[in-house]
């Protein structure tokens, strides 16, 4: 439901942004919340950590208080972590951003804020999960955004799954 003025109504709205590393999901929540949007970046901040034999996963207590203290407008949250799954029921929509293996390995070779991805070791951990993880993200999203689209309609495309839940 939108308000007269066209913007995302106030009702308590979740969405889960998942994907590989250099499917851009740090691009689209910075461009999120420059429209005004609540975001979070699991990647930063003490949301995740590397567990030993687990991978990262996030904190459970943190994610389980931050999505039962939201309670009003939407709420972007990005992340890809072995324990995600557990918290799908918790959100409204779980958009699973994409692109062919060779855009994001070109994305990540020149990115300048994340410095994952740049030794040969992690380009073919990234090579490994696109083929292992992504099928695996896929069956759990509920809407899935090609990210060669350019940002600004991929961004508006998100604006529009959470319009269209409140």
């Amino acid at each position: 439901m939108t308000n007269t003025s066209g913007s995302i109504s106030k009702k308590k709205t979740i969405i889960l942004v998942t994907g590989m590393s250099g499917t851009g999901k740090s691009t689209v929540l910075g461009e999120l919340a420059h429209r005004g949007h609540r975001i979070i970046d699991t990647d930063y901040d003490g949301w995740s950590e590397n567990v030993d034999g687990s991978g990262w996963l996030w904190h459970e207590n943190r994610i389980d208080e931050l999505l039962t203290e939201h309670s009003e407008g939407a709420l972007f949250i990005s992340g890809c972590v072995s324990n995600q799954g557990k918290f799908y029921p918790r959100f409204d929509a779980v958009v699973l951003l994409s692109a062919p293996l060779e855009v994001i390995l070109e994305r990540i070779t020149s990115r300048k804020t994340n410095e994952y991805g740049k030794t040969v070791e992690q380009r073919e951990e990234i090579i490994q999960y696109v083929a292992s993880v992504e099928p695996l993200l896929r069956a759990g999203a509920t809407v899935e955004i090609d990210t060669r689209k350019p940002l600004d309609e991929v961004v508006t495309e998100l604006e529009l799954i959470a319009n269209s839940i409140s």
